[in-house]
């Protein structure tokens, strides 16, 4: 025994390197029944599967331009990075974007800009921006909120995102007075750090789900007496990477901490039901809104991806007719990508953010509506001109998802669905997680966001105005063909944008907190 082992000790490495070889070329030949290439092209087939496998990685650090990744390029992606650092954002000799190109979004600025008295709120602190409107303040719930910020972390669960993703964005929100929205997992302690909470569920009923699998007012009622922070509640109706089909999390991301969050077993896939058991229609939607909010005390509004408008138009029918219905709407744009899907659904089913928010903007301002509501819009738009274009629309407040992920270090490596996340975000591995640092993503999520503030209000002065809520369709050019180079917003939708009661921004800073949110002295004589 002790000559075979002395024998074969005395092989040189590179011999073994070409048994190995030669056997893996044997195997090719005769006996692999699963890959063409591979057995007609035995050993050399193999350079084929791993090139493809890290070509994702060559086209975005050596093919792709600048301009021409998907979902974000890679400008798109450095001016996050950079602003979450608050690192030099700039760009030098002129912009290197086709301005010409189809739907380029030109903002008109005023001849003298707007500007600030030294007694003006933005000369303090250059980030201030809060909403414009009160959630719940129609309505006359018990527990308005006015978000302090415009810009908010959009639904991403935990499970989805791992522990650390999840603190990092509560603590960031929380440094920037925005909120965050919890996505359907369920509430876990990594929401819990001191930012403001949206509680969200859709389908699953998870975190508030009794033993069958349905909605629990009861566990809904507990949480909220639990959690002073949640300051409003979301159903999710549908989401713009899937809108119709329910919400999947792997077996492989289920530990025992999540599965006791979401109420299920561990390690067995999580298949969310493709619609809701607590409510089969739009009047029984209804009813849920003012149960739950009369329950809770807080406001309550609904998430969905647009298509089809009939019941949105029953919708704003029955609001219109009762006073009841939801105090906010967040719509989502049907380019929206943080949960995993088919290419079939990602790539078709829903429309994108601008049309599905002009169709429903527009049906709830013919029920003269749009006041009653506080609008949100999700969908890339996690960038200040897009924004600018967004609440020139009509919306009032903006989430991101991905922007928020790239702030705290993801790198658009695509492979969110596969417990693999490189930048351990998007991973239940611990491992992976390691690599954050949450004090130090919290902060560069918070500087992102007051970054991303600080470019809207100086891109809002140089239109003229105050507060972006005041930006009109006709501030807003877009590059429609070469025929007609561009049309206001107002000309390419075919709609003007209600004017929000807005006064001041010394009126919003001004505003005493009371009851879970900021209420200002006329508020209080409406309430």
């Amino acid at each position: 025994m002790e000559s075979i082992l002395n024998f074969l000790g005395s092989i040189p490495w590179w011999t073994w390197i070409i048994v190995i070889i030669l056997l893996i070329g044997v195997r090719d030949m005769f006996f692999n029944k699963k890959h063409t290439i591979s057995h007609n092209f035995p050993i050399v087939g193999h350079l084929r599967y791993l090139l493809e496998s890290i070509g994702p990685e060559i086209r975005q650090y050596f093919v792709a331009n600048n301009r021409e990744e998907l979902p974000f390029n890679r400008i798109e992606r450095g001016w996050v990075y950079a602003s979450s650092k608050n690192e030099n954002n700039y760009e030098g000799f002129g912009t290197d974007r086709d301005i010409y190109q189809h739907q380029h979004i030109f903002v008109k600025n005023c001849m003298i800009p707007f500007k600030i008295d030294k007694d003006h709120p933005n000369k303090e602190d250059k980030t201030f921006l809060p909403c414009a409107k009160v959630m719940g303040l129609h309505n006359q719930r018990k527990k308005p909120y006015r978000p302090g910020s415009i810009i908010n972390v959009s639904a991403m669960s935990f499970g989805s995102l791992s522990a650390r993703a999840v603190e990092s964005l509560n603590i960031g929100v929380q440094k920037a007075n925005a909120y965050h929205n919890t996505g359907e997992g369920g509430l876990s302690p990594y929401h819990s750090n001191g930012g403001d909470v949206i509680f969200h569920f859709g389908t699953g009923y998870f975190g508030v789900r009794d033993q069958h699998g349905s909605f629990s007012m009861e566990k809904m009622k507990k949480l909220v007496e639990k959690n002073p922070f949640i300051r409003a509640i979301e159903i999710k109706l549908s989401q713009g990477a899937k809108p119709g089909k329910g919400g999947v999390l792997p077996g492989a991301k289920i530990t025992p901490q999540i599965a006791e969050i979401r109420g299920v077993e561990v390690g067995k896939d999580v298949l969310s039901p493709s619609s809701h058991k607590a409510f089969s229609n739009v009047p029984e939607l209804l009813q849920l809104i003012e149960d739950i909010a009369e329950e809770t005390g807080l406001p309550v509004g609904i998430k969905a991806a647009i298509g089809k408008t009939e019941q949105w138009e029953l919708l704003a029918e029955l609001m219109a007719k009762s006073n009841r219905g939801p105090d906010f709407i967040t719509i989502d744009g049907g380019e929206g990508g943080t949960g995993a899907a088919p290419p079939s659904f990602a790539d078709h089913v829903s429309l994108p953010w601008i049309y599905g928010f002009t169709v429903i903007y527009k049906i709830f301002q013919k029920h003269n509506l749009t006041d009653r509501v506080v609008f949100i819009g999700s969908g890339k738009l996690g960038f200040p001109a897009k924004a600018a274009m967004a609440f020139a629309m009509g919306v009032d407040c903006i989430n991101v998802a991905r922007e928020a992920m790239m702030s705290i270090g993801c790198i658009q490596a695509q492979i969110c669905h596969t417990n693999r996340c490189p930048s351990g975000i998007a991973t239940q591995s611990k491992w992976l997680q390691k690599g954050i640092n949450v004090p130090l993503k919290s902060d560069r999520l918070s500087q992102y966001f007051k970054t991303f503030r600080k470019e809207l209000i100086e891109i809002t002065h140089a239109a003229g105005y105050e507060h972006p809520s005041q930006f009109t369709m006709q501030d807003i050019d877009l590059n429609v063909d070469d025929g007609e180079l561009t049309k206001t917003l107002e000309e390419s939708f075919k709609y003007s944008k209600t004017p929000v009661a807005y006064a001041c921004a010394q009126d919003l800073k001004d505003c005493t907190y009371l009851g879970g949110y900021y209420k200002n002295s006329v508020e209080q004589q409406h309430a």
